[in-house]
């Protein structure tokens, strides 16, 4: 299955000290910047990305995110899926195309680490 980038997702309920953490100090670009949900891009480096979700907020792609502990970008979200539950691992969150776009998953490791398993139509 082809990776096309990792992205740890991180929860603060602090976003101006975080967006001037990230964005004003490290140098990071918003690519994201919705209510409750940050995604931010390296300006020299496009797949270096972190997520940046506020629990405190109730957006729809905040709210799912809670629980999230990194997020993979697959070439074949539906093929990932199926050896997810082939695999008989724990998924937490159903396949679903977000209004806003991509297309998901979330697992569970053994250990409670949540996985959003992500892909993205052509653009």
């Amino acid at each position: 299955m082809p990776l096309r980038r990792a992205m740890p997702v991180l929860r603060r309920e602090d976003p101006e000290q975080t967006r001037a953490f990230f964005v004003d100090f490290l140098g990071f670009e918003p690519a994201v910047d919705e209510p409750g949900f940050m995604m931010l891009v390296s300006p020299d480096v496009p797949t270096t990305q972190l997520i940046v979700g506020d629990p405190s907020v109730s957006a729809d792609a905040a709210e799912k995110l809670r629980e999230v502990d990194v997020s993979i970008d697959v070439g074949d979200v539906d093929a990932a899926y199926a050896d997810a539950q082939a695999r008989g691992l724990d998924i937490v969150y159903p396949i679903t195309t977000e209004s806003w776009g991509p297309r998901r998953f979330f697992v569970r490791l053994p250990g409670g680490t949540v996985v959003n398993v992500v892909g993205h139509p052509p653009a």
